[in-house]
């Protein structure tokens, strides 16, 4: 099996399945990768067929300490703080310049969680069943500090109670899989449940659409002690929508004053690119006179983990009344206790 292989995916589902045969594991946040061994030679591919090996130096020996010889693991690479998984320091890893990486791969060390088997030695065991890779998968990893076998389970209530513990340490929510099911790249066979709650936001600007005409995301803001805070961009409009909205914001343009004029090409603090920090995106600005109600998964350094999405123009709420104080905060919680709890199932379990 050569690179590249595209990773299986999952389909959002709003609640937790349940039922006989099925296998729950975290959901991790992080980069997909699939790991390719061959002796020495190791290479880490992104699941859109870049790869990440140069970025990431130590966990390329991290996984000779941890995988065999010869063998393809599915996995994530993440980066550990003392605050949880931190996304927006993983995605700083991914510098140009020699001299950097290797300076953030001491400063900011990346770790690697395994959940999958697709080739042992000579043998591409895509076609066996889950739990059958799941044994392997088992037997092949050997776990060392900064790489980890995921835990998992069967028990639906385990699986809700990481849903809900783990979310402070950085969580998206949980993955589904059968454990009858073969590995199959690149289609949506698997589940997945993330958080999701709605925020009022005002709306500061916006990112051109890539046909440099229509609406790609709306800008979002939210008041903290008197001052207009960046807060993320929400977006997934239809092709018909995107234009609709430039001509439906087009009297909020060109406003007299507006708390982020400083930014004297319109870009500033959290208009970076999700996947080129090095990039900034230009953002329109707006009155900050109107106010959406979104839906997000999680709020990390203060900004939506991921992009919203709209569900609806607040004509009642007054930009006002959008602060920082309507986000659900969630308690820290310690990814060590979720390792620590899957070895301690494991030891109950064996003989």
């Amino acid at each position: 099996m050569l690179p590249p292989v595209k990773p299986m995916l999952a389909k959002s589902v709003p609640d937790l399945p349940r039922g006989d045969g099925l296998h729950y594991e975290p959901k991790w946040d992080g980069f997909r990768c699939i790991v390719f061994r061959d002796g020495d030679e190791i290479e880490l591919g992104s699941r859109n067929d870049k790869p990440l090996t140069r970025y990431f130096p130590e966990v390329v020996e991290l996984l000779r300490d941890a995988l065999p010889p010869r063998c393809v693991v599915d996995g994530e690479i993440v980066l550990v703080t003392p605050d949880g998984l931190s996304f927006d320091t993983l995605q700083l890893r991914l510098h140009p310049a020699a001299s950097r990486v290797r300076k953030l791969a001491v400063e900011t060390p990346a770790s690697f969680v395994a959940f999958d088997l697709l080739a042992l030695d000579d043998r591409d065991v895509t076609g066996l069943p889950l739990a059958e890779r799941r044994a392997l998968l088992e037997q092949a990893v050997r776990e060392v500090p900064g790489a980890y076998l995921t835990p998992s389970t069967t028990d639906p209530e385990v699986a809700r109670d990481w849903f809900t513990r783990f979310e402070g340490a950085g969580f998206d929510g949980v993955v589904v899989k059968a454990l009858d099911g073969v590995y199959e790249p690149d289609k949506r066979v698997m589940w997945k449940v993330k958080h999701e709650r709605t925020a009022d936001c005002v709306v500061a600007g916006y990112r051109l659409h890539k046909d440099g005409e229509s609406v790609g995301s709306l800008v979002l803001g939210l008041y903290q002690d008197g001052e207009l805070r960046n807060v993320g961009v929400a977006s997934s409009f239809t092709a018909a929508r995107r234009r609709e909205l430039v001509e439906e914001l087009a009297p909020l343009l060109n406003p007299a004053e507006h708390p982020w004029s400083e930014w004297a090409t319109y870009e500033g603090p959290g208009m970076n690119s999700r996947w080129n920090p090095d990039k900034q995106l230009q953002v329109v600005l707006l009155e900050p006179v109107r106010v959406a109600e979104v839906r997000y998964e999680h709020v990390q350094g203060g900004r939506f983990r991921h992009t919203a999405r709209l569900v609806r123009f607040r004509p009642d709420k007054q930009p006002s009344e959008c602060t920082y104080e309507q986000l659900e905060e969630v308690p820290p919680a310690e990814l060590a206790a979720l390792f620590g709890e899957a070895e301690q199932r494991r030891r109950t379990i064996e003989p």
